[in-house]
């Protein structure tokens, strides 16, 4: 069923739903030439104004991709408000294959859509984009951050995202053993791209064994060339189900925690730079029954968005990493709150975070 517009309904009523947060604007963006197919949604700029990546992806249809926006969107608003920062959430995705169609005319296209919000929207890098990608846009855009130094930019944020993981996991540990180390414990990192290899360098710094999985062979082999005393399984199944795990960190995209994989995960502790991994409302719920203790992905992986936001006022890394370290005290925080009010960690953030962007909507 559509509307006059030829929208799905369910679409509508997913961006108009006050139980999801509401979303301020969501753009349509096409540019028939470049064949660039977007959609830009800002959730919330009650902070600030919305700050979050571009992805980059081949949906199977247009109402998969808006709904990602959405749910993208919405996270930005909660990850900004918890990173302290004075920004709202925005989300941008790209519908297509970015090894086919990606092209300096349509990313050109898609700086010249973003630009014409006027700064109330954001952008940088996500999934399918790169630093090179930004640099294209922001000829267009000057509301764009995630470039390259050489061009004013701070560069890869998956360097202070892997960061703050490990800040989140070192919480983890403080709260469950008493110890902010990692040292003896096992880790199971599912997906070492962009992020999750900076996080096994982390990991294998602090003493910790560490297992992986990716689906690409060469992110693999670029972890185990260098550390072959690197453990790989063939899936995040198996790696979910490894005897002795005492992390799971989902790295890759969304959705890695639903019904089937709590039930079965063997980690006490799930803190992971993916962003969205609770598959639906209720997750964080069959994880606290279990006894897993969840550190909410929004909270732990804000590291890159930190950085990002800091290329607005002139980046400096020391001062982004210093801030990314506080990540360590906000999961501390979270937790307490978590068992203080009896409810997960997941929900105490939540709480958290809708203060702060309620008490700026008062201002």
């Amino acid at each position: 069923m559509t509307d006059v517009t030829g929208a799905p309904v369910d679409v509508l009523h997913t961006l108009f739903r006050s139980d999801q947060g509401g979303h301020e604007q969501v753009v349509l963006c096409q540019d028939r030439a470049s064949g660039l197919k977007a959609v830009i949604a800002l959730h919330s700029t009650a902070l600030g104004p919305a700050l979050g990546g571009t992805r980059f992806y081949p949906y199977a249809s247009e109402a998969e991709a808006v709904a990602d926006a959405l749910n993208l969107a919405r996270g930005m608003s909660y990850k900004n408000a918890m990173a302290g920062l004075d920004h709202g959430g925005g989300k941008a995705v790209i519908i297509g294959d970015p090894e086919r169609i990606k092209s300096e005319e349509l990313l050109l296209a898609y700086g010249r859509f973003v630009a014409s919000l006027e700064g109330r929207y954001v952008t940088a890098c996500d999934v399918g984009t790169y630093v090179t990608d930004m640099d294209v846009v922001a000829r267009e855009c000057r509301w764009t951050t995630g470039r390259s130094p050489e061009n004013g930019g701070a560069g890869d944020s998956s360097v202070l995202t892997s960061f703050g993981v490990f800040q989140g996991m070192r919480a983890a540990a403080q709260h469950l053993w008493g110890d902010p180390t990692l040292r003896g414990r096992k880790v199971g990192v599912a997906g070492v791209g962009k992020v999750g290899h900076h996080l096994v360098e982390h990991l294998l710094s602090d003493g910790a064994e560490v297992v992986i999985t990716d689906v690409r062979e060469e992110s693999v082999r670029r972890i185990t060339e260098r550390h072959p005393e690197v453990a790989v399984v063939a899936d995040t199944d198996a790696l979910i189900r490894t005897e002795g795990l005492d992390i799971y960190a989902p790295c890759a995209l969304g959705g890695a925690l639903n019904d089937e994989s709590v039930r079965v995960l063997t980690a006490k502790v799930v803190c992971g730079a993916a962003n969205n991994q609770l598959a639906h409302p209720g997750v964080e719920k069959d994880l606290a029954d279990r006894a897993i203790l969840y550190a909410p992905d929004y909270v732990v992986n804000a590291g890159g968005v930190i950085q990002v936001a800091d290329e607005l006022h002139g980046f400096d890394f020391d001062r982004c990493r210093a801030k990314a370290s506080k990540i360590f005290d906000t999961t501390l925080a979270i937790f307490a709150r978590a068992k203080e009010d009896g409810i997960p960690p997941a929900a105490a953030a939540d709480r958290i975070a809708e203060q702060r962007m309620a008490d700026a909507r008062r201002r």
